[in-house]
């Protein structure tokens, strides 16, 4: 069994998958703060200066007033995070587009790389059919 194990691990697919996850969550990171550093602002500033991520309705208990989500949570209220639900579905757009132009890229580039091999070898230039039956006429007279 502990062999059965190690040919899993060692099978390129499982490795490949590894190697996608780890660069997914330091992509995860660069995307978080792509959304939180850049965009969030520029929404914010289009939108007359709303945070989104401090938008909550108050269910339940009590949070001071204008206080931050974290404020509130941590006062012990329950809230409705909808501010947080709509970061959450501009980060999860982002990354999609941003997936969606990466595995585009790729396709170009292997297209191209077929089109590269599937490309004709061009023959090298020999001499014409009249040239050919000239040389045996030629040949044939000898």
């Amino acid at each position: 069994m502990l062999q059965e194990f190690k040919d899993f691990i060692a099978k390129g697919n499982v490795m490949d998958m590894a190697v996608g996850i780890i660069i997914g969550a330091a992509f995860t990171a660069i995307v978080g703060s792509l959304v939180d550093d850049l965009i969030n602002p520029i929404i914010g500033l289009f939108m007359g200066g709303i945070d989104f991520t401090n938008m909550y309705v108050v269910l339940s208990g009590s949070a001071p007033e204008g206080a931050s989500l974290e404020a509130a949570r941590d006062s012990g209220a329950a809230v409705f995070a909808y501010g947080s639900f709509i970061m959450a579905i501009i980060n999860f757009l982002i990354i999609a587009w941003v997936v969606f132009m990466l595995v585009r890229f790729v396709n170009k580039a292997k297209e191209s790389v077929a089109k590269e091999e599937d490309a004709p070898e061009v023959a090298p230039e020999g001499p014409t059919e009249v040239e050919l039956l000239a040389e045996i006429r030629d040949a044939l007279k000898k």
